[in-house]
């Protein structure tokens, strides 16, 4: 008892002591900098005193700055682009500290511990023999051990009762982000020309990610996040949803989808329509009403495309590149203005698959596509784009099928716990858990096409992989009371 209170001394203490340093370094900095460069450092000296407070802070907020990776790596060079990783850097310090001195650090074990263990040991393999492991097999491997720590940090941290404010925070960011885009394509009136939408004065959004399709890979994943959880308490309002909330939630699913339109990525919506069909689906307690309700979602786009009432910009973009896909070798296929974006993304498909016969188990290593590729590139396609368009193809190229396998059994076991809290649960953590059915969807889907584990989103992943450790948790909690 003496020792804790001894502890909550010095912690008061310490609050106190930091709250003068940054009151006097308000002081200096008015008198010394910018009015612009002083209210950044004020935020970040606020931030890192909340982080030191409690660590979920330096999470949210390191999400926050981390998707301002590409921005500031291109626009803003003095401030370090990884600046995000510092502050869950200081999260999981603080976390760490705090269970030291109280002598009752624990670290949870949340079902999904294990398949995701599963896929960090197989990475880890595959760097055994990468082709470069300093400077793109560690920093890729990062990623995937800092998915893991905010996982488990969610996981001890926060309370069922805390998850709204939580998911709240996650999609305050996602209004900003989507704000930003709109701005971009709708007010600004200009842009990079290759960002021309064809046929109009606009251009595609593309948030802080300087690149329009992971960006609207984000904006889909909380698109789905706000819309599932809005459709839930919809459907349940007579059990006393509240109001604001939902009002909340349906105005940044407006921002959000003005936002996924604006980006003019078609992996996105296509991505965004799976997730929809997969929350109509769960909405519903009845599998067989969510099958029903499937059915009339997909009859009402049937008959709108058949009456001509879709807009015929937006058909041409969904359905012109399926003349050009093929599943045959491309090297002797003509390349032409118009194929030339699909033919590219074939051809490092291709390139993908080369690698993987030559690699066959353990791949050419987590994150290496990219120094690999010069090795394996087809003729007229010299340059790598970073990774093959295709998450599955990619970890197949560097994980071998070892670190494919162990992906698919780790994102099967958050599809499973994620359908069965739907399934066991009523009420916010049902709507949330629907949202998060429609985030994973989302996910997998527009992996097909592209990589979203790219400008820092995986540190979103992490943090919904922790609510969704919560939701089973408050699972847990419900059927022990029924």
């Amino acid at each position: 008892m003496i020792q804790r209170r001894s502890l909550e001394t010095w912690n008061d203490a310490a609050r106190n002591g930091l709250g003068i340093l940054l009151a006097l370094a308000c002081g200096v900095l008015l008198t010394q900098f910018p009015l612009a460069d002083t209210l950044l450092l004020v935020f970040l000296f606020a931030l890192a005193l909340g982080t030191l407070g409690e660590p979920l802070v330096g999470l949210v907020g390191g999400l926050f700055l981390g998707l301002f990776r590409a921005y500031l790596q291109s626009e803003v060079p003095q401030i370090p682009a990884q600046i995000g990783h510092l502050y869950v850097a200081l999260a999981a310090a603080s976390w760490a500290m705090r269970g030291l001195a109280q002598r009752d650090l624990r670290v949870p074990h949340p079902p999904l511990l294990l398949p995701l263990l599963g896929f960090v040991g197989a990475a880890w393999l595959s760097l055994w023999s990468a082709v470069d492991l300093m400077g793109y097999g560690l920093p890729e491997f990062a990623k995937w051990i800092e998915m893991l720590v905010i996982l488990l940090l969610v996981a001890e941290r926060v309370q069922p009762r805390h998850l709204p404010w939580l998911l709240g925070a996650l999609l305050l960011i996602g209004s900003f982000q989507a704000g930003v885009g709109i701005y971009q394509s709708w007010l600004r009136g200009t842009g990079p020309a290759h960002f021309q939408i064809p046929d109009s004065d606009l251009y595609r959004a593309y948030g802080t990610f300087e690149q329009p399709n992971p960006y609207a890979g984000y904006i889909g994943m909380t698109l789905a996040l706000a819309s599932g959880w809005a459709g839930s308490l919809i459907v349940q309002r007579e059990k006393g949803a509240k109001s604001a909330l939902l009002t909340y939630l349906l105005v940044t699913a407006a921002l959000l989808a003005a936002a996924l339109a604006a980006s003019w990525s078609r992996g996105a919506w296509i991505g965004f329509a799976a997730a929809a069909a997969t929350m109509a689906l769960a909405l519903p307690r009845r599998t067989h009403r969510g099958l029903l309700l499937l059915a009339l979602l997909a009859l009402v786009a049937l008959l709108l495309y058949a009456a001509g009432l879709l807009p015929p910009s937006i058909v041409a973009r969904l359905t012109d590149f399926a003349a050009d896909l093929r599943l045959q070798d491309v090297r002797g296929v003509g390349i032409t203005d118009a194929n030339y974006a699909v033919i590219e993304r074939l051809a490092h498909w291709q390139a993908a698959l080369e690698m993987w016969r030559d690699h066959f188990w353990r791949g050419v290593g987590l994150g290496c596509y990219e120094p690999a590729y010069a090795q394996f590139a087809l003729v007229n396609w010299p340059y790598a784009l970073g990774h093959a368009h295709n998450v599955y193809l990619n970890l197949l190229a560097e994980t071998g099928l070892i670190g494919l396998a162990a992906y698919v059994l780790f994102w099967g076991a958050v599809f499973w716990q994620t359908w069965r809290v739907t399934r066991r649960t009523s009420g916010l953590v049902r709507g949330i858990a629907i949202g998060l059915l429609g985030a994973w969807t989302h996910l997998a889907v527009h992996h097909l096409f592209d990589n979203l584990y790219v400008n820092n989103v995986h540190l979103f992943v992490g943090l919904l992989l922790g609510a969704l450790t919560i939701c089973g948790h408050a699972r847990a909690v419900h059927e022990h009371q029924a």
